[in-house]
């Protein structure tokens, strides 16, 4: 699976679980690391929780993969999952207007969902 297959399909696991304002920002011009960010809200912490928790567990047993690190479950606030080529981040939407990785980012291209399924 490419890189932008994996984002599609985590934006998709997201949304599948009612994420809001899921973006899939292009990092490969301008970062080394990642290719890809998706970045999602859930509307409380026990969503942004549920939202994490799905996407690790559809992607572990229906693909085999694991995330290199992840971080942020305990509060659930803010949850980093790093697919290494994808990393995804959901927040609460307190969090999410505070950090504003897209306005950080906004120099990237955005990737369209409309084909984000899982």
């Amino acid at each position: 699976m490419s890189s932008l297959e994996q984002a599609r399909r985590i934006a998709g696991i997201a949304q599948d679980k009612l994420a809001e304002g899921v973006v899939i920002l292009d990092m490969r011009p301008v970062c080394i690391y990642t290719d890809f960010f998706v970045v999602c809200s859930g509307r409380n912490s026990r969503q942004v929780k549920s939202i994490w928790d799905e996407v690790r567990d559809r992607l572990k047993r229906e693909d085999g993969t694991l995330p290199r690190a992840a971080d942020g479950e305990r509060e659930s606030t803010w949850i980093v999952g790093d697919y290494l080529d994808v990393v995804l981040h959901v927040f609460t939407p307190e969090l999410r207007s505070y950090y504003r990785l897209e306005d950080l980012w906004g120099d990237v291209p955005s990737i369209e969902l409309e084909a984000a399924s899982a």
